[in-house]
């Protein structure tokens, strides 16, 4: 049975995942142009909210170059914070994020700060760093202007503490399954081919990462292009033999160098229900240039062996020089409704096109970053620490 979905969609610029910190903005900070400061800049008031049974506590914070600045009818917040957090728990602490306020409902008034590929072990102390900036009405309350809280927790055997009112669970779910694909993949290839090998692994990374085709996409809703030159471009799709999700068919309206409202019917062709999957949004320009604009999330109940479409109104506007020749779609992830994830396999981001235009994981990246600094034997020895379970 064919089930239509209306699910709002988010999409994601491309961009290389941050190693230590990756931090996203909960809401879009308003592009109007500031004139002058009215005000110099006050002191940023702010609260650490952890609740007493959580697994971390605060052991110390540092604030400098925090402030606030009136700019018209709204604080602009400069927020530079560094947390010392310990691990409080008797498990080690894989991935964390933290919510950081200045107002609940305004906009750009909410951001996060998420920290992937942790291993923590109990009693242990870590760093959680965020340069962030947020907008606060002037008229807002007397209270904190800022006050950073947990989100979530997750721990090594999965498990999860938190509210999760950011979905943080799923994106540090994600994360922790493709530390252990790749971690895995890296001990094979240290297995099979020895030091050389996997040097010659992380040397292929940092080629991959400095030739990623890296455009501008500007996401909005609703689309300004002229609609009486729209034409409708249908998705090819890239199908993995092990994924519980298959694209189907898809299209998007296509408007000079605009793309707005992707429909894509997907079939769940695995024996669990899905609440939630993301599809990677690949696009060729007309010099033949390929590059992956967005990820298009959407939440879904969709049965066993049934069918659902995914409809968006959200646009895509890319460079005014690149002009649309074809798209490519592919499932990124699954979540179902027991909460358990699919991701691709190593073997299956191996395809060509995704190889070349998919960031690589922050795992990957990290085991890059301490190649870099300090070479094959320091990489081999973190794939050691680690006790991956299945």
């Amino acid at each position: 049975m064919r089930n239509s979905v209306l699910s709002a969609m988010r999409f994601a610029l491309c961009v290389t995942s941050c190693i230590t910190s990756c931090i996203t903005l909960c809401a879009p900070l308003a592009q109007a142009q500031f004139g002058p400061p009215s005000a110099p800049q006050v002191t940023l008031a702010h609260r650490i909210d952890l609740p007493g049974d959580a697994p971390v506590a605060l052991v110390g914070d540092e604030w400098g170059g925090s402030g606030a600045t009136v700019r018209g009818s709204a604080y602009q917040l400069d927020v530079r914070v560094s947390l010392s957090l310990r691990n409080a728990s008797q498990r080690r602490i894989r991935g964390i994020t933290l919510t950081v306020t200045a107002q609940e409902a305004a906009p750009g008034g909410k951001a996060s700060i998420s920290i992937p590929s942790l291993d923590v072990a109990p009693g242990e102390t870590f760093p959680v760093r965020g340069d962030l900036h947020l907008l606060r009405p002037v008229g807002a309350g007397t209270g904190p202007m800022v006050e950073v809280s947990l989100d979530g927790l997750l721990f090594d055997d999965l498990t999860f503490y938190g509210p999760d009112k950011l979905h943080s669970r799923r994106s540090m779910m994600v994360w922790e399954l493709e530390a252990r694909r790749d971690r895995q993949y890296f001990r094979a290839v240290l297995e099979q081919g020895g030091h050389d090998a996997l040097q010659k692994e992380m040397l292929s990374s940092m080629t991959r990462e400095a030739d990623r085709p890296q455009y501008g996409v500007q996401a909005m809703r609703g689309h300004t292009a002229d609609a009486t030159n729209e034409q409708d471009l249908k998705f090819a799709f890239l199908h993995f033999p092990d994924a519980p999700v298959e694209p189907m068919d898809g299209m998007a309206h296509i408007a000079a160098n605009e793309a707005r409202a992707p429909k894509v019917v997907v079939h769940n062709r695995s024996s669990r229900a899905v609440r939630y999957l993301e599809i990677g949004w690949i696009v060729k320009d007309q010099q033949g240039h390929e590059f992956l604009a967005a990820m298009v999330p959407a939440e879904m109940r969709m049965p066993s062996r049934s069918s659902s479409q995914i409809i968006g109104d959200t646009s895509l506007r890319f460079d005014p020089r690149t002009s649309i020749q074809s798209m490519t779609g592919f499932v990124s992830h699954v979540e179902f409704m027991d909460g358990s994830i699919w991701i691709p396999s190593h073997a299956e981001l191996d395809e060509p096109t995704l190889r070349h235009v998919v960031a690589p994981s922050p795992e990957e990246q990290r085991l890059v970053q301490i190649y870099r600094k300090r070479g094959v034997s320091a990489v081999m020895d973190e794939l050691k620490k680690f006790q991956d379970k299945p």
